[in-house]
């Protein structure tokens, strides 16, 4: 794609990836995404934000085919679906100077080769002055998601190029989508990635709610131009209560684990408890990671294999540890046919979380009657959890 004009000298670059379907390894990404950089041109300067994937190198290269000079390549993120592309455009343009975190210039030089000469450190809130009554102030903005991430604002037109914040894994030919389009994508992107962090977020947020932004530039996925359902979703997010929601990523071999799940998913709904069960066979950590960014519970459900958990639900653990949602109440239900460590190492999976733990809840082999009143018991007590808590 062609670079393309959005404000007077201000231009979208990059590059959409069609086809990516996982990112970092790790991440799907079912519609693709892109690696978005932004050029800004002055009487007087030239800068260019970020850079894009090094497998599109050549699609930003040429989209710079005409551009004579540069002088600064502002670089608000290490990770190399920003930065790769850095050595070959400092070697096209010898007179850009690239502008970043202390921290930044540090990974920088490490991940790839770069003359350290020629990054400079700038300083969390310095004002940079590019000519034509524009100018550009970095905001530091430390663990969104690394350590050496920053912003720019741009205030005489109201943009704000925010790095991976406010982005989404969504391919478009399009600057800007309707919200509805990008919502989900974003609320996912935000589950995936920036989750963790979501009290620094929060902070974070208070600080740009200070600026007059007009519209938002993400490095992945389309723009906002309009910065208020993006901005109001992230507050919703990163705060609050969660909801009156059960998450149960699951795994059954013989049967036994997935009557125990249905049998709870039937007395939660009675109870008017909002469940969502995942069969971790076929269920995305996507999909699993934007539900458990408001479950208020969940509850880890496996059979026990050799003694432990089974590895699927052993890993949906991980990630639920990971990411770190406002989950406040967690639990392991399962069954088993000789015993096993299975339990313990589930708690311990997701033992970052800062979430009261519940009593097991195990059955040997499939279960009967008695089960069945226990799993109900065990769908009381959440209701009643949630309902104490004021959850909605």
């Amino acid at each position: 794609m062609k670079r393309k004009q959005f404000a007077d000298g201000v231009f979208w670059m990059g590059a959409v990836d069609w086809d990516r379907r996982v990112f970092d390894s790790l991440i799907p990404t079912p519609e693709g995404t892109s690696y978005n950089s932004w050029l800004i041109t002055t009487p007087e300067k030239t800068v260019l934000f970020d850079t894009v994937d090094p497998a599109k190198t050549d699609v930003l290269m040429s989209q710079l085919a005409d551009i004579e000079r540069i002088d600064y390549i502002v670089t608000h993120h290490a990770e190399q679906d920003h930065s790769g592309s850095l050595p070959v455009v400092m070697k096209e343009f010898p007179e850009a100077v690239v502008l970043c975190t202390p921290k930044c210039r540090s990974i920088l030089t490490r991940l790839m080769p770069l003359d350290a000469n020629r990054i400079r450190v700038v300083e969390d809130g310095e004002i940079l002055d590019i000519g034509g009554g524009r100018k550009l102030q970095f905001m530091h903005m430390p663990w969104v998601h690394w350590p050496e991430t920053m912003v720019t604002w741009c205030p005489t037109d109201g943009i704000l190029f925010s790095c991976d914040l406010f982005g989404s894994h969504l391919a478009t030919s399009q600057l800007v989508v309707p919200w509805e389009v990008v919502y989900d994508p974003a609320k996912r992107y935000y589950a995936e990635i920036m989750m963790p962090f979501r009290q620094k977020i929060a902070g974070y947020l208070e600080r740009l709610d200070a600026l007059p932004i007009k519209m938002i530039c993400p490095s992945h996925g389309p723009m906002h131009a309009d910065p208020a359902p993006i901005m109001n979703s992230y507050r919703e997010w990163v705060g609050g209560k969660p909801a009156n929601k059960v998450l149960i990523p699951f795994i059954s071999m013989h049967g036994s684990t997935e009557r125990m799940v249905s049998l709870l998913v039937s007395e939660l709904a009675a109870l008017d408890v909002i469940v969502k069960p995942f069969n971790m066979i076929e269920t995305d950590l996507g999909q699993l990671a934007e539900s458990a960014i408001d479950a208020a519970t969940i509850i880890l459900a496996s059979p026990t294999v050799l003694g432990g958990a089974h590895p699927f639900v052993l890993s949906a653990a991980a990630v639920v540890g990971l990411l770190k949602p406002k989950t406040m109440y967690l639990g392991v239900m399962g069954s088993y046919s000789w015993g096993g460590r299975m339990p313990d190492q589930l708690a311990a999976a997701v033992s970052t979380l800062k979430a009261e733990v519940l009593e097991p809840l195990l059955v040997e082999g499939y279960p009967d009657g008695e089960d069945a009143a226990r799993i109900r018991e065990l769908a009381r007590k959440i209701h009643d959890l949630h309902a104490a808590a004021g959850l909605k």
